[in-house]
């Protein structure tokens, strides 16, 4: 009898260890969108990958297709990690977001080089562009279902549509629409984004919208936008996701959240802040905001899950997030919706009551 005691009680554990609840994520949206997630190759074993696989039917490799990590020198790919992302998502029937093939960050230095050291002509840049998408996209060809294709190319600068990237200073703002005629050509059927951050702020929906709106006349084989959806407890308001979502979708363009974490912190990109606070435990009330945000969001992709057609978590648990470095290193965050444990949070459940 204490034997058998023993093995239930095992057994009770073993069943509410890591998230591991009845249903998932994906299973109270079926009926909405795919519930994807960030993951890197070190996830798809142990505690994490069964998260995954329980919460999850989507899963984007957060940097392993994104060009430095997978083609680091000019005659030279790295297929070992995203190999095994797209082999561990097709064992276990999970879509995959490919991300990303063309980006100003994370990019090898060969690119835009000629072997004397001098920067390349449009031309160059341009066959290069063209080989690595075809290459990579050709690769996984019917396994990725959707490729963020262009990333980050709006300026974060109000006066400026484009940012100012070698891209851009080489290529001009052509490169945007060519990265997807070649990634639809290298695929017709996958489904193709241009994939941003603080999409919501009213100044940066319009520069995005403006540049979306010009490949949609011109006829570039654009389908979607992917609004990144790094969030804090303090913003986007209710309106202004309201505002964004109907004004890009408006383009006939489908929707994805494809990075959402919410920081417990106010949020800015590309301002590498002081710690201030050495306050940094989830407290009550940071959960209680973070439960209220998440919340929120979700109630209005559910409202849009005519032009929403999916939602990727940017990490798995608050074990391990990319926000415990950014903007202030060493400050830990709590953004998922799963705690350091693996254990759904209040705002899970928050999330999956409706």
């Amino acid at each position: 009898m204490k034997k058998i005691t023993l093995v239930c009680i095992a057994l009770i554990v073993s069943s509410t260890f890591y998230g591991q609840e009845t249903k998932g994520l994906k299973d109270y949206y079926s009926n909405y969108f795919p519930i994807g997630v960030a993951v890197s190759l070190r996830s798809l074993s142990g505690p994490d990958a069964q998260l995954i696989v329980q919460q999850f039917n989507s899963i984007t490799p957060e940097n392993d297709m994104k060009m430095g990590p997978i083609h680091p020198e000019e005659n030279r790919y790295n297929w070992t990690r995203a190999d095994s992302i797209v082999n561990f998502a097709q064992r276990h029937g999970m879509k995959v977001r490919g991300h990303a093939l063309c980006w100003h960050e994370q990019t090898p230095n060969w690119l835009f080089k000629d072997a004397a050291g001098n920067t390349v002509t449009k031309e160059v840049l341009l066959q290069r562009l063209k080989d690595h998408i075809t290459t990579v996209v050709n690769r996984y060809k019917g396994r990725v279902y959707a490729w963020d294709v262009v990333n980050e190319a709006v300026a974060d600068d109000s006066n400026h549509i484009y940012r100012n990237s070698l891209w851009y200073q080489i290529c001009g703002e052509d490169f945007i629409a060519k990265a997807f005629e070649y990634a639809h050509a290298a695929d017709p059927n996958a489904i193709l984004f241009y994939n941003d951050y603080n999409t919501e702020r009213p100044e940066k929906t319009a520069r995005v919208y403006q540049l979306l709106k010009k490949l949609v006349d011109a006829k570039v084989p654009v389908m979607g936008v992917g609004l990144q959806a790094h969030w804090s407890t303090f913003e986007p308001t209710e309106q202004q996701l309201r505002n964004t979502i109907e004004k890009l979708s408006s383009l006939g363009l489908k929707i994805q959240f494809t990075e959402l974490d919410i920081s417990v912190y106010p949020w800015e990109k590309n301002r590498r802040a002081k710690r201030t606070d050495d306050n940094d435990t989830f407290t009550a009330e940071r959960e209680q905001q973070q439960l209220e945000q998440y919340k929120k969001v979700f109630r209005i992709f559910r409202e849009y899950k005519n032009v929403v057609s999916g939602v990727t978590c940017w990490g798995i648990s608050d074990r391990y997030t990319w926000l415990d470095e950014y903007p202030v290193p060493g400050r830990k965050n709590y953004p998922m919706l799963f705690d350091k444990n693996g254990q759904p949070k209040r705002a899970f459940d928050a999330v999956v009551s409706f």
